[in-house]
């Protein structure tokens, strides 16, 4: 009888330690996120530093013990620059790596295609970028600034500050154009004048028709709304040209620090984002170290890197808060939700999808960061759709291609 005891106490021991060995052990399979951008072709240069982000944000989730018991795997697709591509490589993600969101797109052209494939598979993308507005999805968070946001606080600055004649420049797609039309009402309504406008195919290396164009005006504001490696080539031909940012000022809506130091040496050139790496306070300082160390000493952080890494945040604070990772169920929590971040306080504007940030304007330095001018002293309402115009105003002007 005595015997039996001792060997019940012993089965009973071996037990208690078999399930400890087990509940150590990894009980779920890890949660696959998926991230859009483009590891090569012309916005590659802009779009790996947001992975490196992403990859960021995730490992710091995954050092603090996963999301709900599972780690995060992301599984990283390459856009290739391509809109198209892109949209092939969501469904892809969607439908075959069975991931649970979406992080990513630069381009607005990019992101118009990965719409109707989130929208189509009730999924959700959360897109990082500054845009043109004049958009809505429930299957789309929008971490970027609107032009409510970014581009018109940032011209009415310029005219104040450095004058009232403009030269527009962006790639030929669908937020510089759309931009620019917000440009020209804005310009034309405070007696400004717009001296030129040019479009150039992204990638476009050949600069010399907005070179004669620029030496033909001599002085004007340039509103810079191009994207990826054409930058290079930009400031490269304004550099050979002799053109200097004392008569000829550059406000760039596209390139954050990440892009000014690939560039020549860029000094007294202007850019508005609500994230600038140079924002004073400890968040902010923790933020750059942290990245910095594990990403190298001399990498720089620009807004829709910060904004990508607010993105994961939000995610994240929504799947605790639901405790479910199910797209659809996100996709109606984040409407609610608001964080601080290294750049101050993003909450989403529960009607619009979008996020209300704060609005600043910086000069670049010769190391490529950024003095800041001006800041809004609030959060701004992102309104996709201008309040100038009704949303109907603006979505025949855009489906008849022309302003109203």
């Amino acid at each position: 009888m005595k015997s039996a005891k001792i060997i019940a106490l012993i089965f009973f021991a071996l037990c208690i330690a078999a399930a400890g060995l087990y509940f150590q052990q990894p009980t779920a399979k890890p949660i696959k996120v998926g991230v859009l951008h483009s590891l090569t072709g012309t916005m590659a240069s802009s779009e790996l530093p947001l992975v490196d982000m992403l990859q960021f944000a995730f490992e710091e989730i995954n050092a603090a013990g996963g999301l709900l018991g599972r780690k995060i795997q992301p599984i990283v697709a390459d856009c290739q620059s391509d809109a198209a591509i892109c949209a092939q490589q969501a469904e892809r993600l969607i439908t075959q790596e069975q991931v649970s969101v979406l992080f990513g797109c630069w381009t607005s052209a990019c992101r118009k295609a990965v719409k109707p494939v989130v929208e189509k598979h009730h999924h959700l993308l959360f897109y990082p970028l500054q845009y043109e507005g004049m958009e809505q999805s429930h299957n789309i968070v929008y971490i970027g600034a609107t032009p409510t946001q970014q581009i018109i606080p940032a011209v009415y600055w310029a005219m104040e500050n450095l004058g009232k004649d403009f030269y527009l420049i962006g790639s030929d797609y669908v937020f510089p154009r759309t931009a620019n039309l917000i440009t020209n009402d804005l310009i034309a309504s405070q007696g400004g004048k717009v001296l030129g406008e040019r479009y150039l195919p992204l990638g476009s290396a050949d600069m010399s028709a907005v070179i004669a164009d620029l030496k033909k005006i001599k002085k004007a504001v340039v509103l810079n709304t191009i994207n990826g490696d054409s930058n290079l080539h930009f400031f490269k031909a304004l550099r050979e040209a002799g053109i200097s940012a004392q008569d000829m000022p550059v406000f760039s809506f596209s390139i954050a620090e990440a892009g000014f130091v690939q560039l020549p040496v860029v000094e007294n050139q202007y850019s508005s984002w609500s994230y600038f790496q140079s924002l004073p306070g400890e968040a902010n300082a923790r933020f750059v170290k942290a990245f910095r160390q594990r990403f190298g000493a001399e990498r720089v952080i620009g807004d829709p890197m910060e904004s990508s890494y607010v993105a994961v945040k939000l995610w994240q604070q929504s799947v605790l808060e639901s405790r479910s990772f199910a797209p659809e169920v996100i996709a109606s929590v984040v409407l609610n939700q608001s964080l601080p971040t290294p750049g101050g306080i993003v909450a989403i504007d529960s009607a619009s999808g979008h996020a209300w940030r704060v609005a600043r304007i910086g000069r670049t330095r010769s190391d490529g960061q950024i003095d800041i001018l001006w800041e809004s002293n609030q959060l701004l309402a992102p309104n996709p759709f201008p309040l100038y115009r009704t949303r109907e105003s603006w979505e025949r002007m855009l489906n008849n291609g022309r302003r109203p």
